[in-house]
């Protein structure tokens, strides 16, 4: 309950029950790849950081890979098994060479490449497919992309090193398995259930499968023996991350990461936060203030948080920020106003489930003659409320609201008084004057702009908020303060 930061590896689950008494919980640590072991949208919902180290066990999953290929090909296994039972079948286990076999990867990230790499030595040709990484990048490292349907006629071995996604879950099946090659020799080192293990049995059985080496299971350990029993079948208690140099690296990985959060140095291996990451960037922290602020403006101004907002990012720079500063704007829209802490991490389902949809474009924006690095536009859309900022220097200042533009950008952080009033109205700054020298508040910065039927916006920023704006409200058609 007194944690702040909680590092696991596979065998501890991190339930919705567990993350809820952890009250003052803020990052979730697995030593590994996977996090099946996390109920990664519970702490999401609560605005727990959930991070990984992708990297760590990379090396000892694809060289188990490739130990598992060369059992299939030589059955090295099962002759040492009857071996030891005092047997020499050398007829038995007649073997197959893997040079000139076709390799099929399917999952062509970290370890897929090494394994593809390392099989090539062998003489083996690889093919693979991939729906993020493109054809001319898996060819760099010898892999041929191909669709799915090309894939499955083509292959001596297939194996497998995707997430388990309900667009993975069963990717080989019935259907797939009819269409591969009669005795293609199956891998699975990745997650259970990535090969439906229905199908596979089926396959066995049939002979359409000529045999399978398993690390993961649907259920660990399997209780249903069929699958593990099958002579035709190598299998081993979920060994893929299982070395020395593995947990080792791992751990040291996990725990450098949260120091490094810890210390404001950066975030990596982020499983539900990328807006979190980018605001540890030093160039996009200042940009992510200006979001936050934008969106905290727009809600008060527009007295309310249900609707659709719609994000715009103008300007090069800007090009790919909507991803990171979308939450950045739902978070101030939120802020005070819901029950839970509202974070980078959860501010995109929060707004959600407030009713308030956050969408994103970007626009191209003609040189600026101040040197801007881009513009930012937030705006409730269906009402004529919409706040453009920008950033200068390191500071997030508003060019305009509502329609007014501000002579000078007002500076938005800090305790900030904004109101509009009638450009004829001359009383509002005495009054304001008088209000703060009684209450010993100095005025550290005050913008007005242009004016819009008749009347125009001013920002104030204040060295400490006021108490009570009674005063000032008769000389005002509307004020409001702010702490950004």
């Amino acid at each position: 309950q007194d944690c702040d930061g909680l590092i696991v590896r596979s065998a501890t689950k991190v339930t919705a029950d567990v993350l809820e008494a952890a009250e003052r919980l803020q990052v979730v640590g697995r030593a590994g790849t996977g996090v099946d072991n996390v109920d990664v949208e519970a702490a999401t919902r609560k605005g727990v950081l959930v991070m990984n180290t992708p990297t760590g066990n990379s090396l000892s999953a694809a060289e188990l890979t490739c130990g598992m290929i060369l059992c299939l090909a030589r059955q090295i296994p099962q002759a040492a098994a009857s071996m030891k039972e005092g047997k020499w079948d050398r007829k038995k286990y007649m073997g197959m060479e893997l040079n000139g076999k076709t390799l099929g990867v399917l999952g062509l990230g970290r370890i897929g490449r090494e394994v593809a790499t390392r099989m090539q030595a062998f003489g083996m040709k690889t093919i693979g497919y991939d729906p993020i990484i493109t054809p001319e990048a898996s060819a760099t490292f010898g892999v041929e992309q191909l669709p799915l349907e090309q894939i499955w006629p083509r292959c001596d071995f297939i194996t497998v090193h995707t997430p388990l996604l309900p667009s993975t879950m069963g990717l080989l099946n019935d259907s797939t398995f009819a269409k591969c090659r009669r005795g293609v020799q199956v891998v699975n080192c990745a997650r259970g259930g990535i090969v439906d293990e229905g199908a596979l049995l089926r396959a066995l059985r049939s002979g359409q499968c000529g045999g399978a080496a398993l690390d993961v299971f649907t259920q660990e350990p399997p209780k249903d023996r069929d699958l593990v029993n099958h002579p035709n079948v190598i299998c081993c208690p979920h060994l893929g991350a299982s070395t020395q140099e593995a947990q080792s690296r791992c751990g040291k990985e996990i725990a450098m990461q949260i120091v490094d959060m810890a210390t404001g140095k950066g975030l990596a291996g982020i499983v539900n936060g990328q807006a979190l990451s980018k605001a540890f960037a030093p160039q996009t922290k200042p940009w992510i203030a200006l979001a936050r602020a934008l969106g905290t403006v727009l809600c008060t101004v527009g007295k309310q948080v249900q609707g659709s907002v719609q994000v715009c990012t103008l300007g090069t720079p800007l090009q790919e920020a909507g991803s990171y500063l979308m939450p950045a704007v739902a978070a101030g829209m939120l802020a005070g106003r819901a029950q839970k802490e509202v974070t980078l991490v959860n501010a995109l389902l929060l707004a959600q489930e407030a009713g308030l949809k956050v969408t994103t474009t970007h626009g191209d924006m003609a040189s600026e003659p101040d040197g801007s690095a881009g513009l930012l536009q937030v705006a409730l859309q269906g009402t004529p409320h919409k706040a453009t900022g920008t950033v200068q220097g390191c500071t997030p200042v508003l060019r305009e609201l509502n329609g007014a533009t501000f002579k000078q950008p007002a500076p938005l952080a800090g305790p900030v008084l904004i109101y509009r009033a009638k450009a004829s109205e001359s009383s509002v700054l005495p009054t304001l004057a008088g209000l703060l020298g009684k209450v010993g508040v100095q005025l550290q910065s005050y913008h007005s702009s242009g004016t819009v039927a008749g009347e125009q916006w001013s920002v104030v920023g204040l060295s400490a908020p006021l108490f009570d704006l009674g005063e000032l409200k008769p000389c005002v058609t509307e004020v409001f303060q702010l702490h950004l």
